[in-house]
């Protein structure tokens, strides 16, 4: 069991002003290394609740809690806090001070007082993994709201903290960046990041989730599983939310067959391994390091001895295709994409991050449950 990292103990706050509480008593515990969720409607208190986490807001009442000790609003012990939990807010603008990307980027780790080589290699790292290297230049000011949020982002991650609050990530992004910021997200928690996302966004609490806490007008009223959840569609309505779809899709063509409701697919994939049989096709895997041409594609071709579809997965391989102009078929969404293919009897090629392939491997172990078995095989890019 994954002990906890922040805890809350009945957190209370008020707005300067305000005699209704903003939160009210509210105990959260945030166990390390679990993707976790806040879940709520707009006002339910989620913003606020992550004020608290990094010692932005101090509460009317109760206490936060980092690794068991309460933490303490001395300005010393705050930039510690700061330098392992690291929030990335809803608006961008409000954490954007440097004037051009990399000047921002550099904000906080300079603060740390870290070497200078440190610094260079941590910004070069944050505008790598959030796709912003080639505007390592530009001026904060005329960069998109898309382009501000993935800012805001490398500056957190600039500061290689343990924890990773962000609060919704996804507001104001197009789908494929949304996307794009999840996958990432979720290679961030395999690499050992605590992740910790506010959303009202159920599709993508339900999708990526181990755990949600959910709050309605300021009170947490649930933490656990997300289908202990909405399995109470009462409890679903009176928090302002709804039961997600592929939830929903799950339970009609449960009903429908006559089947277990158990195990809950959460993703499209899933879905399609639990109610569909057939023949599969094969699932292809190549790690990249640091190239990505056409002998990788033609080596997939050989093996499968005919056409395949291509897909992407991982911040480090979308980079590099963007470099060498290969011909791939889902840029974003990859591992999804091509897993429905495959379970529809076509040969796929997924290009992913070589750091990412446990990641891999454990989305197929998941699959198993549903009852799907890929003939998965990871090829040897050196042999290219």
């Amino acid at each position: 069991m994954n002990g906890s990292v922040i805890d809350t103990e009945k957190l209370t706050f008020y707005y300067e002003g305000n005699d209704k509480a903003s939160l009210n008593e509210v105990d959260i515990h945030i166990r390390r290394g679990v993707k976790t969720v806040i879940l709520g409607a707009n006002g339910a208190g989620k913003s606020t609740l992550f004020y608290h986490l990094n010692g932005v807001y101090r509460p009317s009442s109760g206490k936060v809690m980092f690794e068991g000790e309460p933490i303490s609003y001395r300005r010393k012990a705050l930039r510690s806090l700061r330098s392992r939990v690291s929030v990335v807010l809803q608006n961008p603008d409000d954490q954007i001070f440097g004037q051009t990307v990399e000047s921002d980027v550099a904000y906080g780790p300079m603060n740390l007082r870290l070497p200078e080589e440190e610094v260079k290699e941590r910004v070069e790292t944050a505008l790598r993994t959030v796709g912003l290297t080639d505007l390592r230049d530009r001026n904060t000011f005329k960069l998109s709201y898309g382009q501000r949020k993935r800012l805001a982002l490398a500056g957190a991650l600039a500061m290689k903290p343990e924890v990773l609050v962000m609060d919704e990530p996804t507001a104001g992004l197009d789908p494929q960046m949304a996307l794009e910021l999840m996958e990432l997200a979720e290679q961030l928690h395999h690499s050992g990041t605590t992740v910790v996302i506010s959303t009202h966004d159920v599709d993508l609490a339900y999708a990526w989730a181990d755990e949600i806490h959910v709050l309605r007008y300021g009170r947490l009223i649930f933490s656990g599983t997300s289908e202990e959840f909405y399995r109470d569609p009462v409890q679903v309505y009176m928090t302002g939310v709804v039961q997600p779809s592929m939830f929903l899709i799950n339970k009609s063509l449960c009903d429908m067959r006559g089947i277990e409701e158990a195990p809950y697919p959460r993703t499209e994939s899933q879905l399609v391994s639990k109610m569909a049989s057939g023949e599969k096709g094969r699932f292809l895997i190549m790690p990249v390091a640091d190239r990505m041409d056409s002998y990788m594609l033609d080596a997939a071709v050989d093996e499968v001895g005919g056409s395949i579809k291509v897909g992407l997965y991982g911040s480090r391989s979308r980079s590099l295709l963007y470099e060498s102009g290969l011909p791939v078929d889902y840029v974003f969404d990859g591992f999804e994409s091509c897993m429905a293919d495959c379970l529809m009897g076509k040969d796929v090629l997924l290009l992913c991050d070589e750091s990412c392939l446990d990641l891999i491997g454990s989305k197929l172990d998941r699959l198993r449950d549903f009852g799907t078995d890929v003939r998965a095989k990871v090829m040897d890019p050196s042999k290219n």
